[in-house]
């Protein structure tokens, strides 16, 4: 279980890389014009005085790293390009409920919705059905753990990649606990499931990076 701790401690680390990481790929869908920028105050309150211009430098800002977001959940551009269009209509219809408490909280709000927007978005089609009870899960791991030394020289994007090919189950709640930082209680509630599946799911999750870890570092030995 060491190992499965060591993943999880390194992947927190890594986590700011890996918005910027798909941030930076994904930016080519957006503007590229260059804003003077309204301070995050005066951008709150013109939105949510429905001004258009207030609303395009909102998508301008930080339309790459909400993409990222979506792409987190979804992992396939075009849906995520979908769940990113349906979440800025949920930000922009809902400034009147937003109460900005200073720098850096429109960020966070901003972000909150557009997870729970990718999360309706497999709730509606039903990508927890395949959930398995942790009842039926073999906790016991052979593998030799490799030294945290070891797995943090792994590239960032080799890292991202193995979570980006986690099944969506998996995924979804490993992204939940390690970059939403939410509890299983949390998960369970949000993706409609109960805790135990949202614990088994989370195991399997990092059952499977640990072993896609170890044989990159056997097949990448110097």
């Amino acid at each position: 279980m060491l190992l499965h701790l060591k993943i999880l401690n390194i992947v927190k680390k890594k986590k700011i890389f890996y918005s910027h990481a798909v941030f930076l790929v994904s930016w080519h869908l957006f503007d590229k014009h260059v804003f003077q920028g309204m301070e995050e105050y005066e951008l709150v309150e013109k939105c949510r005085q429905g001004n258009n211009l207030a609303r395009k430098e909102l998508y301008e800002r930080y339309g790459g790293r909400l993409f990222a977001i979506c792409l987190r959940y979804v992992n396939d551009r075009e849906t995520a390009q979908d769940v990113l269009h349906d979440g800025f209509i949920k930000i922009y219809g809902s400034f009147d409920k937003f109460t900005w408490r200073g720098e850096g909280s429109l960020r966070a709000w901003i972000e909150r919705v557009m997870v729970n927007t990718a999360l309706q978005h497999l709730r509606k089609n039903d990508v927890m059905s395949l959930a398995v009870n942790i009842d039926d899960v073999n906790e016991s791991f052979d593998a030799e753990e490799p030294d945290v030394e070891d797995v943090e020289r792994i590239p960032n994007t080799v890292l991202m990649r193995f979570i980006s090919e986690l099944p969506e189950g998996y995924r979804t709640v490993f992204n939940l606990y390690t970059f939403e930082e939410k509890s299983h209680k949390e998960i369970a509630q949000l993706l409609s499931i109960n805790e135990k599946s949202s614990a088994s799911q989370l195991f399997r999750a990092k059952q499977s990076l640990a072993k896609k870890i170890k044989l990159y570092l056997e097949n990448n030995a110097e």
